[in-house]
């Protein structure tokens, strides 16, 4: 299976990364970078580019995929909505629209977030930017799938690129298996959120196509 994945660099992109170079299926994976990462592996390849905003000089290089795993984003504090919707909506469209052209049997996954608004008409300016992200995804053509975690534990090494989220996840790091057993439908790891995406584009188009942390929990057990 070849892969490309957006957002290595981010503490889900981490996992996912790491869970695609540890599958003996996963045999081409290709990040698209806007700096190096450094990592090095005989089946990884980087693509720097750096407006995100608009993948067309690059398109000639996405082809021939079989999934893009899509775990690019930011947090909404802070952030004007027309803000949030160039980066969490135009970014993501504009990179869909790219990868799916060039390959028709595409799995494309997105990593969205509990408490996403399909409806689009939620009082949570995230929630129904993230529901609009969504609804656009899986009326394009190709395989969509919609990752919508809770809590996410991080594992082996992965590092939020926000300062505020590594000094929680650093203060809140030995509750999770309690959190876990209080709640297991409302949390996940970088670990199980890498092995289900995996799977996902194993399953060539099956439903369910949202999926929150106690599918991910399943499908990604070891």
């Amino acid at each position: 299976m070849r892969v490309v994945i957006f957002g290595a660099s981010g503490m889900v992109g981490q996992g996912v990364l790491r869970a695609c170079l540890l599958d003996d299926t996963v045999t081409d994976v290709l990040l698209v970078v806007r700096k190096p990462l450094g990592t090095s592996h005989p089946k990884l390849r980087e693509l720097v580019h750096a407006d995100f905003a608009d993948f067309s000089a690059i398109q000639d290089a996405l082809k021939d995929l079989d999934a893009c795993f899509y775990c690019l984003g930011v947090s909404a504090a802070g952030r004007k909505e027309a803000e949030y919707t160039r980066i969490t909506y135009d970014c993501t469209l504009a990179a869909a629209r790219v990868v799916g052209a060039g390959n028709p049997a595409l799995t494309f996954t997105y990593v969205s977030g509990e408490g996403t608004d399909s409806t689009e008409q939620g009082r949570a300016m995230w929630a129904r930017v993230k529901g609009r992200t969504e609804n656009a995804l899986l009326a394009m053509d190709f395989h969509a799938y919609m990752f919508r975690p809770g809590y996410i534990q991080p594992r082996h090494g992965a590092v939020s690129q926000t300062g505020s989220y590594r000094a929680l996840y650093r203060a809140t790091s030995w509750l999770y298996p309690v959190l876990h057993r209080i709640a297991p439908g409302h949390t996940t790891t970088t670990e199980h959120l890498g092995r289900a995406m995996i799977a996902v584009a194993k399953q060539k188009g099956d439903e369910p196509h949202v999926l929150g942390s106690g599918d991910i929990n399943r499908l990604g057990a070891p």
